[in-house]
């Protein structure tokens, strides 16, 4: 029993912001409709049901114009019925899409605040591949909440109805046994109780396991298609390095766990409809057995059995909601477990977006990292700055041995690294920009490329043509209109240009370069540092490099060394030096 409520509860947490926010009203009203036309459709089973009982009367009869009658009143209720089942689904449809855009915005939207995608990564959340929740289960959510939803109302009020209708059969054509009467009050009624609670306590102790089974057959299948995409974007270094063999095994080894798991379903689902289809054909004669003695002994019409055999099924089926649906139900119930996590990763990844580490603004120009301590995700420390000023509006180079800590002190600066504790104190208002060594450019025009994360509608054709022009790359102005795979498509030394070129077009105040232009040779890196210093007067750069050339371009020196003395291994920021004043 708590495992349901925490599952309606649930349940609720998912669905109820939807029917709360700005598109409540539509929501509101399609979901209504949708509720009065299954209300509708009940009500056409209860009229059909009663036509049985004159139709098949008729026959009996040999009635020919009660049988004309009756066909007639078939066909217009029919009729009825075909039209609003049409715009049910229709509308269903609609709701679906309106629900799903807005879920889904929502969904990105908390993903991509803040860098909370990146927090989850570290965290070691990107296993549970959001990209599935956001795209695939909020989709599977929705489509099942309102088919099983409209299902089990369909079944409530069916059973409401026709309980009442079979109680009243059961009066009309009593139980026979033997050549005997026995006057059991809605004895129809409690035979088809007890057949669905045995269907339904059967199909769920064997089905049961079906739900951690679609739980982590959906996680299987993810992971595999987040490995092929990998496989894809790393193309180049796979075949450089003749790593087709070992891709594949790694791939087959994670296709291997879907099949396993799959088997698993099979036998399961298996064993599950060998109990539903014998419960459901079973179900199609035991009414007339039980109704037929009544009519053998001339106690009902041949419309009476008909009639009651029928409202037997449907309080029948009524009561065995839950044994048709229960496959579905698992798949649904696995989704809504993914969902929750999902929702939790991002909940904690948010809550940590800065952890003890300030983000303190000031008046002054200058950056200040003030007892800093920066950790890696798993709390091993990595770099301690106690009093540090990268100075406004000069280029500081930051050096360092690998691994310690440069590109996390980056990360920190730029607000996304929640690992550590101390203060960072930046201009207020200020705008900043990291160059990685890979950098990053959306699938699209060139021109989405150069402006990202901006659209290009912010800067004219002149603009963006003289930038390419500034980094080397004239060429690709007649392509800014190309869409195109642009990491793919450029080798890294065009990348990094075009990454320059995006600088040189947004004007950042402070400007992190990390190793961003270690793919180019040292004449053309030469250039583009000039370049930078040159139309960017007003912007404090900061850089990451190997290379002994680049102190020339960069007056202020950081060097990142080992502590000894500390109290905990790691490195520190040390060995500042600055140009000498001027005069």
């Amino acid at each position: 029993m708590k495992r349901i409520v925490s599952a309606l509860a649930t349940i609720w947490r998912l669905a109820s912001p939807y029917f709360r926010s700005e598109d409540k009203w539509a929501g509101g009203v399609l979901l209504a409709t949708i509720v009065a036309i299954e209300l509708v459709t009940v009500a056409i089973d209860v009229l059909i049901n009663q036509w049985r009982n004159r139709f098949f009367n008729a026959l009996q009869e040999y009635n020919w114009a009660a049988f004309v009658h009756e066909a007639i009143y078939f066909f217009i209720v029919g009729g009825i019925f075909i039209i609003i089942a049409v715009y049910q689904l229709y509308l269903n449809q609609w709701l679906q899409i309106r629900w799903r855009k807005w879920m889904t915005e929502r969904y990105l939207g908390e993903w991509l605040d803040e860098a909370t995608h990146y927090r989850m990564q570290l965290a070691g959340d990107v296993a549970d591949n959001p990209d599935q929740r956001i795209a695939e289960d909020v989709r599977i959510f929705i489509e099942q909440f309102l088919t099983l939803g409209l299902g089990l109302l369909n079944s409530v009020v069916t059973l409401v109805s026709f309980v009442i209708i079979l109680w009243g059969l059961s009066e009309a054509a009593p139980l026979h046994l033997f050549g005997l009467s026995f006057n059991i009050p809605g004895y129809l009624v409690w035979a088809a109780l007890i057949y669905a609670i045995i269907g339904t306590l059967l199909t769920h102790l064997i089905g049961r396991p079906l739900i951690g089974l679609d739980f982590h057959q959906q996680r299987f299948e993810a992971d595999f298609r987040f490995n092929l995409v990998r496989t894809r974007e790393n193309s180049e270094q796979i075949a450089l390095l003749k790593g087709g063999d070992a891709e594949h095994a790694r791939l087959s080894e994670r296709l291997g766990a879907i099949i396993r798991n799959w088997h698993a379903i099979m036998i399961r689902t298996k064993k599950v409809t060998a109990v539903t289809q014998s419960y459901g054909q079973a179900a199609q004669i035991f009414p007339y057995v039980m109704v037929a003695p009544a009519y053998f002994a001339h106690k009902t019409q041949l419309g009476g059995m008909m009639q009651a055999a029928s409202a037997f099924l449907s309080v029948q089926g009524a009561l065995s909601f839950f044994i048709g649906a229960y496959r579905q139900l698992a798949e649904w119930l696995a989704v809504i477990e993914r969902l929750e996590g999902f929702e939790r990763s991002m909940a904690a990844a948010h809550a940590r977006r800065h952890g003890d580490i300030r983000l303190a603004p000031q008046a002054a120009r200058d950056i200040t990292l003030t007892d800093l301590d920066l950790d890696s995700p798993a709390g091993v420390r990595l770099v301690t700055a106690e009093n540090l000023t990268l100075p406004a509006r000069q280029s500081t180079l930051l050096t360092g041995p690998s691994g310690s800590g440069k590109s996390t002190l980056f990360r920190a600066i730029a607000g996304i690294w929640p690992f550590g504790r101390g203060t960072i104190t930046l201009p207020a208002g200020t705008t900043l920009m990291a160059l990685p060594q890979r950098p990053y450019f959306p699938i699209g025009t060139l021109a989405e490329a150069i402006t990202y994360p901006i659209l290009p509608d912010g800067f004219t054709r002149a603009d963006l043509t003289a930038a390419l022009a500034d980094v080397g790359l004239p060429a690709l102005a007649e392509r800014l209109d190309e869409n195109g795979h642009w990491n793919q498509m450029l080798s890294p030394g065009e990348q990094q240009r075009l990454a320059l070129a995006r600088a040189l077009l947004h004007k950042p105040q402070v400007l992190l370069l990390d190793e961003a232009t270690a793919s180019l040779d040292e004449a053309g890196e030469a250039n583009l540092y000039r370049l930078i210093t040159s139309r960017l007067p007003e912007t404090t750069i900061v850089s990451i490099g190997h290379r002994s050339t680049l102190h020339a371009f960069h007056p202020c020196h950081v060097a990142i060394v080992r502590d000894k003395g500390g109290a905990r291994e790691g490195y520190v920021l040390a060995e500042q030096t600055r140009p000498a004043p001027a005069g």
